[in-house]
């Protein structure tokens, strides 16, 4: 038994590595998300002592307004130490409403002391509650683990990635090659501001996210029985779960319509000339470059990179739809993620037999 708890930190390890650190029980915000954010949440706290300071004051004024904001700052988290029962000079091991609060509050307050700046009061403290939903999202829900994975495993199975475009090409090039020679398609995202173009991108991937979000809980009850998962993933869990597949999703999506988005570059490069460019009516945009090959002048324009980020647009989203209504597309998807699954279910279940047999022997010489 002197093993287990050390076996349990090596199964709350891995679930955190595959992004899924709400399956480790009795996981907190207080003690596991905040606390692994205390180095970014301290230090952003001590720069907001510059909210003391005011450019109307002499640099001295400034110096010594910057060193009060700092010691009111240190003082006050010092105070609060001390209520929790925690050395004055400590840092907090956790992090409850009383410390959020402070964190939020107290730096906001600084600027109404030296010339009542109402809206810097409302800039820092709501500033700083975005932080704080940030850091409980991004690492409550393992999204830099789950990115980190995903991004690992495309360079590690760099083939498989490009097998998959390669399947993935002949069907999306049967529209996409129409809508590229589309004198319509051209005008219209060639026009197009960059800042539009972004936007696009934007919305594309927001849709499919909200189709994956709509069919993900029955496709995770279907994995769940198919695991018989014991016990049944709570709701919390079931979320962790969907983000981080939302996210392998966005990163296998992400490759193919990059691939796509290239081939038309190149594509057009070789085929859209400057005589086409005029016949169209189509402008080569803010810039536009001219190399040679094999003594043919190639064309790379603005306007070509946009259209081709256009049609990557379009692709991208038939493809994260493809992976799950597809039979091809879903099969292979959804294949290599029940078998992941599997074993971290696998994880689950021994992880869960260990924490009861911990509890079990913490109270067993009590009811004796």
């Amino acid at each position: 038994m002197g093993t287990t708890p050390r076996e349990l930190g090596r199964y709350e390890q891995r679930f955190r590595r595959a992004g899924l650190p709400l399956f480790i029980e009795d996981f907190s915000p207080t003690h596991d998300i905040f606390n692994r954010a205390a180095p970014l949440l301290t230090l952003v706290f001590l720069v907001e002592m510059l909210g003391a300071t005011s450019l109307k004051w002499l640099w001295w004024q400034n110096v010594l307004g910057a060193a009060v904001g700092l010691i009111i700052l240190v003082g006050a988290f010092g105070l609060l130490n001390r209520y929790r029962r925690r050395p004055f000079w400590s840092l907090p091991t956790r992090f409850g409403l009383p410390e959020l609060a402070v964190f939020v509050l107290l730096p906001a307050l600084l600027p109404l002391v030296p010339e009542k700046q109402w809206h810097q009061f409302l800039g820092i403290a709501i500033g700083n509650l975005l932080l704080v939903g940030a850091v409980y999202v991004v690492v409550g829900y393992g999204l830099i683990a789950t990115l980190y994975w995903s991004v690992r495993r495309i360079v590690g199975e760099l083939g498989n990635s490009l097998a998959s475009l390669v399947r993935a090409l002949p069907l999306l090039l049967v529209f996409s090659l129409v809508l590229f020679i589309n004198t319509e398609m051209w005008q219209v995202f060639a026009g197009m501001p960059v800042v539009f173009i972004v936007l696009s991108v934007l919305a594309f991937t927001l849709l499919s996210t909200l189709f994956l979000m709509v069919r993900l809980p029955k496709e995770l009850d279907a994995i769940e029985d198919d695991m018989k998962s014991d016990p049944p993933l709570r709701r919390i869990q079931r979320l962790n779960l969907s983000v981080n597949l939302v996210i392998r999703q966005w990163v296998q999506a992400l490759v193919v319509s990059t691939g796509v988005g290239l081939f038309f570059v190149a594509f057009g490069m070789l085929s859209i000339s400057a005589d086409i460019y005029a016949k169209w009516g189509i402008e080569a945009g803010a810039w536009s470059v001219s190399p040679g090959l094999l003594g043919h002048k190639l064309l790379l324009t603005a306007s070509l990179v946009k259209v081709a980020i256009g049609i990557a647009n379009f692709t991208g989203l038939y493809y994260s739809i493809a992976l799950l209504t597809d039979s091809s597309y879903r099969e292979e998807f959804l294949d290599n993620v029940s078998t992941e699954l599997r074993d971290l279910f696998t994880a689950r279940a021994s992880y869960l037999e260990l924490r009861a047999q911990v509890s079990q022997s913490v109270s067993g010489p009590i009811a004796k």
